[in-house]
């Protein structure tokens, strides 16, 4: 746990070392706190132990008496934030030998050490799905990681308690993925394509079921199906990049057709469909971008389809598409979607508790609840206000980000250095190294 002394003078955090505080509860005392799974606490009480939260509540809730006390007057407290669709740790996946990849697993490809992960961070952001590329129809497993300190991958993956690697499968449509054979040219070929290749999947496990126990009838071991099953099965959820409404039409088509289970992402022309989109169950992820650019089927992107979404009762969520949106001004994405329509509710939500359902972590993230996770940023102010700062990124009860701390601070402002990895500095060089 990292409480260096400026951040212990700035809350009145009192403690001798951090082996001591790891040990120790941490209660959290004066905040004002957004549980979002119930009202805000105007003057409450946070206390986390072991990488858990034990008790919430208000000015009277009991103190351990070996609790390490921070008062967080004057602050807002609410739940690490959850990235639905990142790129941080530069995940790759698919390659241009095809458009579907379904055995390809971005675990085989992330940088943990890549400084893309401090500066979510420093933006609060505490879990994140890493996704690889959408060029592709299918372009592989995504993974679902806590941004930790980490030196490899295991100190971040989070994994079902069979040990497998949690995460989803990424499938995209529209113009990314038309280019020259072997990957499809127009729309009407995509869905060929993946309905193709579904429809194979299904006959692989029609073979497997009768074949039964008989190994000598089973069919040979193929990766590309066995990924594919997961999917048909349920295990495994679909985040599909989509933008156009026609093309949203195609996602939801596919997954009644084949009874997989389906995650909208970014969904820009989602206003134009919210009632299909609510009838199929299905949910949407979000981003809001608020420059001008980009691609020319997400022209009819308005700030405005979080909340038409939300109206027309689509569970909705947000994501940065980082570097497409800075991890670092997450919080934005809901203080736009709260201007443009969505329920100031809806909007911390949307950012927290919603995007842990749809990586169906919400019984133990997204929210402020005893016995969940201890993720939790501390804002200096209301997390929908443009003047409001992370000022710390707390994982597992570990503080993981503190502004007042001079590389920390970099992370968030950026700068020389902001881009630097955790290793040596250049051979030979002659400049110095921020510490």
């Amino acid at each position: 746990m990292r409480i260096p002394l400026l951040l212990s003078l700035a809350l009145g955090l009192a403690v001798s070392d951090a082996s001591s505080a790891q040990e120790a509860p941490v209660a959290f005392t004066g905040a004002r706190l957004i549980p979002i799974a119930g009202p805000e606490i105007a003057d409450g009480v946070l206390v986390i132990h072991n990488g858990r939260i034990t008790a919430l509540g208000g000015a009277d809730t009991p103190i351990p008496l070996d609790a390490t006390s921070v008062d967080a007057s004057g602050r807002v407290i609410m739940p690490g934030l959850v990235d639905t669709h990142s790129h941080v740790g530069e995940p790759w996946g698919g390659d241009a030998s095809g458009p579907l990849h379904p055995a390809v697993r971005v675990i085989d490809s992330l940088n943990v050490r890549h400084p893309s992960i401090q500066r979510a961070q420093a933006g609060g952001i505490t879990v994140a799905n890493l996704m690889p590329g959408s060029g592709h129809l299918m372009s592989g497993q995504t993974a679902y990681l806590k941004l930790r300190d980490g030196r490899s991958l295991n100190d971040l993956l989070l994994r079902h308690e069979d040990g497998r690697a949690m995460g989803g499968m990424k499938m995209a449509n529209g113009t990314n993925s038309q280019r020259d054979a072997p990957f499809p040219g127009t729309r009407g070929k995509s869905a060929a394509l993946v309905r193709e290749l579904f429809t194979k999947a299904q006959a692989y496990a029609a073979k497997k079921e009768r074949a039964g126990d008989d190994v000598e009838k089973q069919p040979e071991l193929d990766l590309e199906m066995e990924a594919l099953l997961e999917v048909l099965d349920g295990r495994r959820v679909v985040h599909h990049h989509t933008h156009r409404h026609d093309d949203i039409m195609t996602v939801l088509r596919l997954a009644d057709e084949f009874g997989f289970r389906v995650v909208l992402q970014h969904a820009s022309e989602a206003w134009k469909v919210a009632d299909e989109i609510a009838a199929a169950g299905v949910p949407a992820s979000v981003i809001l971008i608020d420059s001008p650019g980009g691609k020319l089927e997400a022209a009819d992107m308005n700030w405005a389809t979080a909340g038409v979404l939300e109206k027309a009762g689509v569970d909705v969520a947000m994501h940065t598409d980082d570097a497409i949106l800075d991890s670092r001004i997450f919080l934005r994405s809901a203080a736009l979607a709260h201007r443009a329509g969505m329920s100031r509710e809806g909007a911390l939500a949307s950012v927290t508790l919603a995007g842990a359902k749809m990586l169906e972590l919400d019984d133990r993230l997204g929210s402020l609840e005893v016995g969940k996770d201890a993720d939790l940023v501390v804002l200096s102010g209301d997390p929908l206000s443009t003047y409001t700062h992370v000022e710390q990124t707390w994982i597992d009860g570990e503080q993981v980000f503190d502004l007042s701390q001079e590389q920390d601070r970099l992370w968030a402002t950026g700068g020389w250095g902001a881009s630097e990895g955790s290793g040596p500095p250049p051979h030979m060089c002659c400049f110095g190294r921020i510490k």
